[in-house]
């Protein structure tokens, strides 16, 4: 399948407690975004958010200026209606992130926990590190998380790209400075275990 359907299917077939990459708390990220943003009206963009609950935390504690962004419009859809009211107060965008205009300098922080891996062909990455160079401001952050080297191969049946700290960093180029990086061992609902790197960039 494409990439959009395969994408629809999932989250139209399952809810959000039957996907491997579920926390009912994303606590590293919230971390890593609390540890460089001090002002609540900072602009936030979560990409390939889905159902997760980060923008959920990102409301509860006075964010103003919050966009999430992912390929399946069924993913937003249920996470709007999570959010009742509370929805109307965050930017909605379903698009396929290595094609979108996010326009020039808009964001002042870039948050992604598990897209970056599945983007297998270099033209993808290239496209998808495009947009991250136009659409956060200079001196922004990037916070990215992706399967470590022991982590799974595969996920909902896709190839991945396994990284660790210093490859990701290479993998963005010039212009990116890494600030801190973690490694999360997560567990899925089924209890199995996946490892994570996260890595929290600057833009320079």
């Amino acid at each position: 399948m494409t990439t959009k359907p395969h994408w629809e299917n999932v989250y139209e077939t399952k809810s959000a407690h039957e996907v491997s990459w579920y926390r009912p708390r994303l606590e590293v990220s919230l971390q890593l975004i609390d540890s460089v943003l001090t002002d609540p009206g900072s602009a936030i963009i979560d990409i390939g958010g889905g159902e997760s609950t980060l923008v959920d935390d990102l409301i509860r504690s006075g964010r103003s200026d919050v966009t999430v962004l992912d390929i399946s419009q069924a993913a937003l859809d249920a996470t709007k209606a999570r959010l009742g009211a509370s929805a109307d107060s965050v930017s909605w965008i379903a698009a396929d992130i290595t094609t979108i205009d996010l326009g020039f300098g808009r964001y002042d922080l870039w948050h992604d926990r598990a897209v970056f891996h599945f983007l297998t062909r270099p033209e993808d990455r290239d496209a998808y590190i495009q947009r991250v160079r136009q659409a956060v401001k200079p001196q922004g952050y990037i916070v990215v998380a992706t399967f470590g080297p022991d982590g799974p191969l595969k996920c909902s049946g896709l190839d991945i790209v396994r990284y660790d700290s210093n490859s990701l960093v290479v993998a963005f180029g010039d212009g990116f400075d890494l600030l801190d990086t973690t490694t999360e061992i997560h567990k899925t609902p089924w209890d199995s275990e996946q490892e994570f790197v996260y890595c929290l960039m600057r833009k320079s």
